[in-house]
């Protein structure tokens, strides 16, 4: 478990569990990394990488004024990507539902 400070001083917490090809968890409204355990266990104990992060605002994020737009949850999941050279991966989100 660590963090990374984004561009705008933001600190986004995230998991880091296991070791392979990165699997990338990115939770929805109003969750948590948290919400990811039971999958990224599974993915974890098969010989990969899995990651998940809580969103700014979420979790244990910091939860700035600015920023919580969808634009800006994706630049700081492509920084989380970049920052902890995550590629190639694969990327995990929840079904809308609908």
């Amino acid at each position: 478990m660590g963090t990374i400070t984004t561009r705008d001083g933001t600190e986004i917490f995230y998991k880091d569990w296991g070791s392979g090809q990165p699997v990338v968890f990115s939770h929805g409204w109003p969750l948590n990394s948290d919400a990811w355990d039971d999958q990224m266990v599974v993915v974890a104990s098969r010989c990969f990488r899995a990651i998940a992060h809580d969103r700014r605002g979420h979790g244990r994020s910091e939860d700035p004024w600015d920023g919580n737009d969808m634009d800006t949850y994706a630049e700081d999941l492509a920084q989380l990507i970049d920052t902890l050279d995550l590629h190639p991966q694969t990327l995990v989100s929840p079904r809308r539902a609908g």
